[in-house]
């Protein structure tokens, strides 16, 4: 197929009752499903309300000057129907295709308060075996589903899914947290990243992981229980100095550092990972602070802790193996020099609130006004296309 532009972060808001049969009965009781009521729709689990209908989420087509933070419906909103549908939005706002993220906030985040784990994980099945052979098989070059990965502290049930995501035809998996479950990366994980590679599996996490639990942020080779709360408790630790200059929530920049400093890429140097609608105009400081600290604080954790030093400054690791997603931001684009544009990838986030459908060709050419069609291209399409590995004219 020839692309022109590709959305690289889109979402999926749509009604459960499509695909909740898929779930097995036994487990059918905690099926979400999604209740009109008076005012607003509301997600229901086990017959609780878990969360209302998010208007951020359902932004498409209401306009800035009608758009209310209460009171959301999904009838009638743009981005909430059939694949036919979807694809006629697309061609509505000059997009050719788009990579499509799960709901998030009533999607998997909601999905993990069900406390049965094989009753959760029977959701997430079901769901990433409807989005791959209901839903994007009505036109997979167009409609690139992203499965989930379950949130559970097991590498082999993640390897079992993505395996499974793979087979239903899926164009990529996102991560909730660590897949061994820490809350640091583990080299257990490294099984599931070994895997993704080896069945061409992207991996990508969207926005950031989740954090349910207190812990460690990294695994240190030695130290006392004494040592490790002490350091710990500074709220100095070594992970938290290096991503000290990027946003301290909505972004990706800890769990990014996290890797690099967990010697991951240097075990799997080919491995990239996609961080979906984080913007990028941050980038360049958090990565000047990323070296700046990392040479200020890595002495105490190598003496105390048994840290192993780093072959490359942590900003090299950042530049070649994090893949950054954006939506409108000027000013990242023209500080692209600063990055690698090769990792830069642009996403329309419809139907949510950061979609300008079906105005994202107006807001392109803002956004890259003066910038060379080639760097447009490459920002806007030719990387995503790389990443996720569409087959392109």
């Amino acid at each position: 197929m020839q692309y022109r532009y590709i959305s690289g972060d889109s979402h999926m808001e749509v009604d459960s009752a499509l695909w909740t049969p898929r779930i097995p009965a036994k487990y059918s009781r905690y099926a979400p499903e999604l209740r009109h009521l008076e005012g607003s729709d509301a997600w229901f689990i086990d017959g609780k309300m878990v969360r209302k209908a998010n208007a951020a989420d359902l932004y498409a087509g209401k306009g800035r000057e009608n758009y209310m933070p209460t009171g959301a419906r999904y009838a009638g909103t743009p981005g909430t129907g059939t694949p036919s549908q979807r694809l006629q939005e697309q061609k509505q706002d000059g997009v050719d295709a788009e990579v499509l993220f799960p709901a998030q906030a009533t999607g998997p985040r909601v999905w993990r308060t069900v406390e049965d784990d094989e009753a959760y994980k029977a959701i997430i099945h079901a769901y990433n075996g409807w989005l791959g052979e209901e839903y994007c098989s009505h036109n997979p070059e167009r409609l690139i589903g992203v499965g989930i990965m379950p949130a559970v502290d097991d590498v082999d049930a993640y390897i079992a899914e993505m395996t499974y995501c793979k087979k239903v035809g899926l164009g990529a998996v996102m991560l909730m947290g660590f897949p061994a479950g820490e809350t640091y990366p583990s080299k257990d994980d490294d099984r599931f990243f070994a895997a993704a590679q080896e069945m061409g599996m992207p991996v990508t996490v969207h926005v950031d992981i989740e954090r349910p639990k207190q812990g460690s942020y990294l695994k240190y080779p030695k130290g006392t229980e004494e040592d490790r709360l002490r350091f710990e408790a500074s709220g100095r630790t070594l992970a938290e100095q290096v991503a000290r200059f990027g946003p301290t929530r909505g972004s990706s920049g800890l769990v990014a550092v996290q890797w690099v400093l967990s010697g991951l890429f240097d075990r799997l140097p080919d491995l990239k990972i996609f961080f979906a609608e984080d913007q990028i105009g941050w980038i360049p400081f958090y990565l000047q602070g990323a070296d700046a600290r990392y040479e200020r604080n890595r002495y105490w954790a190598e003496e105390y802790l048994g840290f192993d030093p780093l072959a490359r400054d942590p900003s090299e690791y950042l530049l070649n193996h994090t893949v950054w997603g954006f939506q409108y931001d000027r000013v990242g684009v023209e500080m692209r020099d600063l990055l690698n544009t090769n990792n830069l990838i642009w996403g329309s986030d419809f139907p949510h609130q950061e979609s300008d459908w079906p105005d994202s060709m107006k807001i392109l050419d803002k956004a890259f006004d003066n910038v060379p069609d080639d760097v447009r291209y490459k920002m806007t399409c030719g990387n995503a296309i790389n990443f996720f590995g569409l087959n392109a004219n």
